[in-house]
């Protein structure tokens, strides 16, 4: 059986596209893999941050990833910066990886291109996540487009210690999701919907209400016409309802657009649809929000059992690096 790993950076509130792109099939992949599944509140220091809400967000996270049907009992499921061994294996990592592969990052250069002072953890977490995926002997990574190319240093790492060192990592690989459609903003079907891209109008949050749900799909820019069809450069705006759509009914979008007459009919589609999706996560949420021990209690055991098992690991590398 295949070991999965799967990470969610506590940036911002889990979106739609985080639930159809990733948790949906990590959950499902739970009967078929053993999972490990990280908060990794970490990789959200790499830019300027609110230690408060850093706080309150990777416990909104955690909670949402159980309320959406993360098991413990099938998967190891904590917050990284409870298992100390991913910073300790981030140094040693450090020392068999080169400038040059981590400046060659292209998110580090497109977020970097941005910001007046660069943090450090920005150049180097792509180290980082190579630790957390070499840490516990990861076979496969489900990972979009814009984190292939950080999977891809992770092997090239893990192949040159075992190279140099002996026999040290299972070298992983990036796998497709399951969902292979990017959705876009409401309000700019030209750019993509993220959870922290400070355009809320624009996205579609697991917590939103039904009535603020509704209203950001009625709102959604459309295109010029009043027929429905699927055409993702033509008609952006259709195209990435049709997609919203989709995504929730394990449909396609094109065999959905027969369905419909204009775009009013579609988007009221769309909203129960999105509505029906992320109302039993929301209830369930609810519950473990009323439980914030037995959700620590939760975390807390998974970052021990995991702990048991990173020990070894970093020992091993240490012993390898000819360290005591």
């Amino acid at each position: 059986m295949s070991r999965q790993l799967s990470g969610f950076k506590p940036t911002g509130h889990l979106q739609l596209g985080n639930l159809l792109g990733a948790i949906r099939p990590m959950v499902a992949g739970q009967r078929d893999h053993e999972s490990i599944v990280l908060v990794v509140d970490l990789h959200a220091m790499t830019v300027d941050h609110d230690p408060d809400r850093l706080r309150e967000l990777t416990v909104e996270t955690a909670t949402l990833l159980l309320a959406a049907g993360v098991d413990p009992a099938r998967s190891l499921f904590y917050v990284q910066s409870q298992v100390p061994e991913h910073t300790e294996l981030h140094y040693l990592l450090e020392c068999v990886t080169s400038y040059g592969e981590a400046h060659r990052m292209i998110q580090f250069k497109e977020k970097a291109a941005t910001q007046q002072q660069v943090r450090l953890s920005l150049l180097t977490y792509p180290t980082l996540m190579a630790a957390d995926i070499l840490l516990h002997d990861v076979d496969e990574v489900p990972v979009g487009a814009d984190q292939s190319q950080h999977v891809e240093l992770a092997r090239d790492v893990a192949v040159r210690f075992n190279g140099r060192y002996g026999p040290t990592f299972v070298v992983p690989k990036a796998v497709n999701p399951g969902f292979t459609r990017r959705l876009r903003e409401l309000s700019d079907p030209c750019a993509k919907m993220g959870k922290s891209n400070g355009n809320e109008a624009g996205v579609l949050f697991l917590l939103d209400s039904a009535e603020v749900a509704r209203r950001k799909v009625f709102r959604a820019v459309t295109d010029s016409g009043r027929e429905v069809a699927y055409d993702p450069v033509g008609r952006p705006g259709v195209a990435n309802l049709l997609e919203i759509l989709a995504g929730c009914l394990d449909e396609t979008p094109t065999a959905l657009a027969r369905s419909f007459s204009s775009h009013r009919q579609l988007k009221e589609a769309v909203a129960d649809t999105v509505i029906a999706t992320v109302r039993p996560i929301q209830e369930r949420y609810a519950q473990l929000r009323a439980e914030p021990d037995a959700v620590a209690r939760v975390l807390a055991d998974g970052a021990h059992r995991a702990r048991e098992q990173a020990r070894m690991r970093v020992q091993l590398v240490r012993e390898r690096l000819g360290l005591r």
